[in-house]
């Protein structure tokens, strides 16, 4: 079957640089096999043109125009119903300059082996690496006072609730290579490049809504908890201050109980003599 692209099409054109049979094309766009034209399909969006599409087969195991997709509209067409050697010669057909094995890649060989179908976006946000914390500050030598201490601790925790340090690890569906995106600007439907291949990628709706999860149902978390202890530490820290303050105040009567319940030894002696005129 060939790949159709549905109504729910939002126009980002990310799908059109990842079809390796030129079969995409811009609403309202004709289209050309073998220099001869042909009119547009659709007017408003995308089209896939069937007798080009190939479902991929010869290129890639799975449909590179649905990975890209972030509204998941590139489908397979249920009225192009075509098999996988039907494909695989179509690619010939399109490319006779390039040699496709009977065993070249196929989405159709990988579904029939019960593989695990690649991830829409060519990697998985949750097998992807850690992300990236934020940058911590320089450790301030130690000193007799708390505070200094406490204000660098607020100033890295500060940096860390802070979307505008947070990254989204990915890895390119083409080089394999791992990279990041600011959070800030990770949407649906926003075209980002690899870094090293320029290979696009386009965040799709369940992508862009599992990031969201993850990142801010960890840090509102990790907010909560540390605002909790913060609390705690300062209710610690009044009760620690009272407490000393109590205990100096109790040693300052003691002292002055203690300097009226001595008595020193020896009896009194009245200066006689010269010493006494100056008494």
């Amino acid at each position: 079957m060939a790949t159709t692209i549905t109504s729910e099409c939002i126009n980002c054109g990310a799908c059109e640089p990842e079809c390796p049979n030129t079969a995409i094309y811009a609403g309202g766009v004709p289209w050309e096999l073998n220099g001869a034209p042909g009119p547009a399909i659709a007017q408003d969006i995308y089209y896939i043109v069937p007798s080009k599409c190939t479902e991929c087969v010869g290129f890639h195991d799975h449909e590179a125009c649905a990975a890209v997709c972030p509204v998941d509209c590139c489908i397979p067409d249920p009225a192009n119903l075509e098999s996988e050697g039907v494909l695989l010669a179509r690619a010939r057909e399109l490319h006779p300059e390039t040699t496709f094995p009977d065993d070249a890649p196929s989405r159709f060989r990988k579904e029939a082996t019960g593989a695990e179908a690649p991830a829409a976006n060519g990697a998985a946000v949750a097998s992807a690496p850690a992300p990236k914390p934020a940058p911590a500050t320089t450790a301030a030598p130690k000193a007799a006072a708390v505070a200094p201490a406490a204000s660098a601790a607020t100033s890295t925790t500060s940096a860390e609730f802070n979307p505008l340090a947070w990254e989204v690890p990915v890895i390119c569906k083409d080089c394999n290579e791992p990279w990041t995106i600011p959070y800030r600007l990770f949407e649906k439907g926003v075209v980002f490049h690899c870094p090293s291949c320029s290979g696009s990628y386009v965040p799709k709706t369940a992508m862009y809504r599992a990031v969201k999860e993850t990142f801010e149902g960890f840090y509102s978390r990790r907010r909560a908890e540390r605002e909790a202890f913060e609390r705690k530490r300062a209710r610690e820290a009044a009760a620690f201050e009272a407490k000393q303050a109590a205990e100096m105040e109790a040693f300052k009567q003691k002292l002055e109980a203690l300097a009226h319940s001595m008595k020193p030894a020896g009896k009194l002696v009245r200066p006689t003599g010269i010493a006494s005129m100056f008494t």
